[in-house]
């Protein structure tokens, strides 16, 4: 079958759907208002079966069927909206995507750096100049600064300026005020220019956003100075001080810029585990070539060089360039980059071994099987950036707010401004004064009401989440997935390569009382024959007495029994190894064996027994061993109030057994792969919500049904891929991680959103004025804008506490 064809960046969606996904980079989004939008306009585009609109990473991740659209209508849609975006780029290493993003990310976060810092100074110098303005309009009996920020820091610094400045003062009136009137629009259409773009655009498209609320406050405020520097007699006339606002729109600018640049630089901060990730990867690899002369030398090779396999030479301390197959040597591997587990791993011959992790002590050499994208270190990198750019359900709230935010905002600044106005015409104010107040209330309310706050708010969340987790083995397959863990009651348990190992091991070997027979004579003789069997009770006999450095001496005359055992010569000696039938037809008979076998039995052991000519021997039993972490880690999960249940196709007795070590009480035996979704079936009618853990293909289906899905990392694919989770370790320590985190990470983005709501909740009606009348409280809008700018900060801030947890 020919491979299909596709876009770049462009991979197939739900299997079995049909469905394409893709992911384009947008540009132009500044707050939760944007991203709505930007979401909105996908999600309504024929063929869009979902829409997933990250502000913080400035991407969209659509899926779509391709029979209906195409990443390029898709990018269409977009533009047509009033932002940026473009296909994504036919780059097929994520390494070297992340390193575009990265180089973008540093750009923007130093043109941002920049403009801040320079507006900021122009902000300065501008509140300087300003000083000898108001003090000569308050001279001149103008009355008192309408400003409360500005008045506060003329009652404070206009003293000890005028006396280090004399010569600021003697500076004309109109000079100073012309002087800021074209640093102002300097400051505009330079740092602030982006602001002003965006809401043109937004207008053209019969929209706002964060952008509209800063263009129109810093536009009005512009005017009315532009106003009372050309023709101050119109204040003068009414008794109104013809002062200037242009100190307050560059710092407003200034500000603002000084929030989006801790934004770039938080994106960057968020994004450090995946970051870490890349560098993991050498640029490098020593490989063997053949020589001329038809022998082999080392060629040191740039990765991207390295072809399926090659074969790679590793030193001690060194890091493996690409994924592969030991052929010779053997060592030590620290994996902890992968499974978070700090001991070495050993390997030898045979053994798989993935790019990223680090060579201990010994030498070797292996054969490179996966290279480039199909790596475990890109995969895993892959699914990192496809869940730090998805979206946890939660968002959805912040979504529908941010739709009418903006409108709303600019409507509640209208009441404001006709409130104050009427408020302080009937007071017996003058209709300038009623003026100023009014305007200075009005673009107070449009600066502090930005809603960058809700739209940082889960996606900040999300990725310092998922970094997080990947640090400590734990992928974490988007947002949602994230969210659901953390909601869980029921937790399912698979019991073979879950709980247990998944692997026989010899747990007792018993030599007959009355013989000579020792313990290691017993296993030799048995591994002697069952080298030659392909049992699975055959292979753990082999694997302990290899790990005892046993002599297994050759057996002959090998005859396999079915439903009994095996029998061969042993040198003279003729030794059967097989179960209690096969000794009763040999007339072998040991009353105390058969007692401890039956007490063996007991305890879900297979047991054999072992004959040499005629005699017992002895009897060696054989166990699906419970991994060492799960029964702390079962009662870590019961500890957090969640109802643990463990499945498995095994009889009841051996389940019963595994459960009474573990301390599990709810247990379903003997179930086919349609009896496990069964049971997950079950739970969810009965009101719950499940988590599944499983490692098998068999386990595949019950991930899915489930509503989250947990596969055990020493896995198959399939199951792996079935999964919401994946545990690089094999044990359960990481689904207790996983939950933990899931609510930690629920725990922030509910802090996010209410602190980013309640900020407006309250900071709204501050601007507007409602505590003037008993307080005397009044804010500034470049107070607004410094408490706008500080929202966005706390949030990002308080997400990245998810990195210690």
């Amino acid at each position: 079958m020919p491979e299909v064809l596709r876009p770049a960046g462009v991979i197939p969606g739900p299997e079995g759907s049909g469905a394409q996904t893709v992911t384009l980079p947008v540009t132009g989004m500044t707050c939760a208002a944007c991203q709505s939008r930007v979401q909105r306009q996908l999600s309504r585009a024929p063929g869009v079966v979902d829409a997933s609109v990250n502000l913080l990473m400035g991407s969209a991740t659509v899926t779509y069927d391709p029979a209906m659209s195409s990443p390029a209508a898709l990018v269409q849609r977009v533009l047509d909206t009033g932002y940026g975006a473009e296909l994504p780029a036919a780059v097929d290493d994520v390494v070297e995507q992340l390193a575009a993003r990265d180089a973008t990310t540093s750009h923007e976060y130093e043109a941002l750096r920049v403009r801040a810092i320079v507006s900021g100074a122009a902000g300065a110098i501008a509140m300087l100049a300003s000083m000898p303005l108001m003090t000569s309009n308050a001279h001149a009996g103008m009355g008192i600064v309408a400003d409360p920020f500005m008045r506060w820091v003329m009652q404070a610094l206009s003293p000890w300026l005028e006396a280090a400045m004399p010569w600021l003062y003697a500076i004309p009136t109109a000079v100073l005020t012309w002087s800021l009137l074209a640093m102002t629009l300097g400051v505009m259409f330079w740092a602030g220019r982006q602001f002003y773009v965006s809401a043109w655009q937004a207008l053209r498209h019969r929209a706002a956003d964060m952008n509209t609320l800063v263009a129109v406050g810093t536009g009005a405020a512009f005017l009315y100075s532009v106003l009372a520097t050309v023709v101050p007699e119109l204040f003068t006339r009414h008794g109104v001080a013809p002062d200037v606002y242009f100190e307050a729109v560059i710092f407003i600018i200034a500000l603002i810029l000084t929030g989006r640049m801790f934004e770039a630089r938080a994106t960057r901060s968020t994004a450090a585990a995946l970051r870490a990730l890349a560098a993991l990867r050498p640029t490098t690899a020593r490989v063997m070539r053949p020589t001329p002369e038809g022998g082999e030398t080392e060629v040191e090779l740039q990765l991207r060089d390295v072809r399926t396999n090659d074969v790679v030479v590793i030193r001690p301390g060194e890091r493996l360039p690409v994924d592969g197959v030991i052929e010779s040597g053997s060592s030590a591997v620290d994996e902890s980059m992968l499974t978070g587990e700090s001991m070495p791993v050993t390997k030898q011959s045979g053994d798989r071994v993935i790019g990223g992790t680090i060579n201990a002590t010994g030498a070797f050499r292996y054969r490179a099987t996966t290279l480039g994208s199909r790596s475990v270190l890109a995969q895993i990198m892959m699914l990192m950036r496809d869940a730090q750019a998805s979206r946890a359900p939660i968002q959805g709230l912040a979504d529908r707010i941010s739709a009418v935010f903006v409108p709303t905002v600019i409507v509640l600044s209208v009441i404001t401004f006709a409130t104050w106005f009427v408020m302080l015409s009937n007071a017996g104010a003058g209709g300038g004064a009623a003026l100023v107040r009014a305007f200075a209330a009005a673009v107070a309310v449009l600066i502090i009401a930005c809603p960058c706050a809700m739209g940082l708010a889960v996606p900040t969340a999300v990725m310092v989440a998922t970094g997080r987790g990947a640090e400590g083995g734990v992928l974490i397959k988007g947002g949602e997935a994230l969210q659901r863990a953390g909601a869980i009651t029921t937790i399912v348990l698979d019991k073979t390569g879950t709980i247990t190992e998944g692997r026989p091991a010899v747990t007792d070997v018993v030599p007959a009382t009355g013989t000579t027979f020792g313990e290691n004579d017993v296993l030799a003789m048995a591994a002697s024959l069952e080298s030659l069997s392909e049992h699975a009770v055959a292979g753990a006999i082999m694997r302990d007495a290899r790990a005892r450095d046993l002599t297994i001496p050759a057996a002959t005359a090998f005859e396999s029994l079915t439903g009994l055992g095996v029998t061969a010569m042993v040198g003279a000696r003729f030794v059967a190894v097989g179960n209690g039938r096969l000794m009763e037809q040999l007339a072998v008979r040991d009353q105390a064996m058969h007692d401890t076998a039956s007490s063996l039995a007991a305890d879900a052991k297979t047991t054999v027994f072992v004959a040499v000519d005629g005699v017992m021997a002895g009897v060696i039993a054989v166990t699906d061993p419970v991994r060492k972490e799960s029964q702390p880690a079962i009662a870590a999960l019961q500890a957090m109030g969640l109802d643990v249940i463990m499945l498995t196709g095994d009889n009841a007795q051996t389940a019963a057994a595994v459960a009474r070590v573990v301390g599990i009480t709810r247990i379903v035996s003997e179930v086919l792969p349609a009896g496990k979704v069964s049971t997950i079936v079950d739970e969810q009618r009965a009101g719950r919500l499940v988590a599944m853990v499983g490692d098998g293909v068999n386990d595949a289906p019950a991930l899915v049904q489930a509503d989250v899905g947990i596969a055990i990392g020493t896995g198959t694919d399939i199951a792996i891929e079935a999964a919401d989770i994946a545990l690089m370790r094999g044990d359960l320590s990481g689904v207790v991680r996983a939950i933990q985190l899931s609510r930690r990470t629920m725990r922030t983005m509910r802090q996010n959103l209410f602190w980013a709501f309640v900020y407006n909740v309250i900071g709204i009606p501050v601007a507007a004025g409602v505590l003037y009348p008993v307080f005397g409280v009044l804010l500034s809008p470049v107070l607004a804008s410094m408490a706008m700018a500080f929202s966005s900060v706390s949030v990002v801030t308080n997400s990245l506490r998810l990195k210690s947890a």
